[in-house]
């Protein structure tokens, strides 16, 4: 590696920015019969990236990132943290991710990690073989961002589509186009341009590594899970996931956070056996607040977290208290 260049680490998970299909126009079934390619290939596929950073690449996994899950999320933490500390020379991290959890791995690492370093995390929507990809201008830009003094000091990130996004507030909000990931209430961080990194907001909730979360021992995460309401919707699903040992439960209620009657009645049965409660809304906008229902009940407040994000950062807390005015905290806090 050159003296004078950054050097970026680069951690490959997968996804579609590193797929290759069965020819330019294959954007649709490449995930089911394409191949992926390992972090140093996708990144070699680019030469200009060798002309702003030396790239340290390291493997991780090579899948969708439907089979990304909390076990992959406590090693990618271990992983970056380790690296972190053993080469200080590192200028920033970028991690290749397929889009379908990229916001949820985003954010848990977002909660987690104890290393200054920028971290960001790309994807794609077409895979690296197709015409017009945006794979190489994405993973062009996430080198930019994570070597940009601008940058740093502001959470883990996500660059896609020429913007800077906060981990904690973006979401995948298109199934196939390129604009895909929004902060639907507060908008980009920064972007991308031709002339560098432009930063225009800064996050104003707690992030990495200034958290009270640590997972360096965890081997699992306490097992939450998320109810979707609906028209009608029962309790069936609550008191099955109570009986599967659910420790929490995230319910995705009507806007403005409101789960049906039924749901009402299986959630205070939920509580009664020891289960923790957040509510958030299914509207993918805007805060639930802890008005007088949630607050007689000991419900928590979701404040305007998407439902996978509540679970992720209920599930952490849970690893630190069962208190639910402590819960409360780090609800409003992160």
């Amino acid at each position: 590696m050159s003296q004078s260049k950054p050097i970026v680490a680069a951690i490959g998970t997968g996804g579609t920015i590193s797929s290759i299909g069965r020819d330019s126009l294959d954007v649709l079934d490449y995930p089911d019969f394409g191949r992926k390619m390992e972090v140093a290939d996708a990144i070699g596929r680019y030469p200009e990236i060798a002309t702003i950073a030396d790239i340290l690449p390291i493997p991780f996994r090579s899948v969708g990132s439907t089979d990304i899950g909390p076990a992959d999320w406590l090693e990618l933490a271990r992983i970056i943290d380790k690296t972190a500390r053993e080469r200080p020379e590192i200028a920033g991290f970028i991690i290749t991710h397929g889009t379908a959890t990229l916001e949820e791995t985003a954010y848990f690492l977002n909660l987690v990690l104890k290393t200054s370093k920028t971290v960001v995390l790309v994807g794609a929507q077409r895979p690296a073989s197709a015409l017009s990809s945006d794979a190489g201008m994405n993973l062009v830009s996430a080198v930019r961002v994570a070597i940009a003094d601008q940058a740093r000091g502001l959470g883990v990130l996500v660059c896609m589509n020429d913007e800077i996004q906060s981990a904690r507030e973006v979401s995948k909000t298109s199934t196939y186009r390129l604009q895909t990931f929004r902060a639907a209430d507060f908008g980009a961080l920064g972007h991308v341009d031709g002339d560098g990194v432009q930063i225009y907001r800064k996050p104003a909730r707690r992030y990495a590594p200034d958290t009270e979360f640590d997972v360096a021992e965890l081997t699992a995460l306490p097992r939450v899970d998320i109810v979707y309401s609906y028209g009608g919707a029962d309790g069936t699903a609550i008191d099955a996931f109570v009986a599967a040992g659910a420790k929490g439960i995230v319910s995705a209620g009507l806007a403005p956070g409101i789960p049906t009657r039924a749901e009402r009645e299986a959630l205070i049965r939920a509580m009664a056996a020891g289960v923790i409660v957040t509510q958030t809304s299914r509207a993918g906008s805007g805060r639930v607040a802890p008005r007088r229902y949630l607050r007689e009940t000991g419900i928590v407040a979701g404040d305007n977290l998407n439902p996978q994000k509540a679970r992720l950062l209920l599930a952490l807390a849970l690893t630190r208290t069962n208190n639910i005015e402590q819960i409360g905290r780090m609800f409003a806090t992160y």
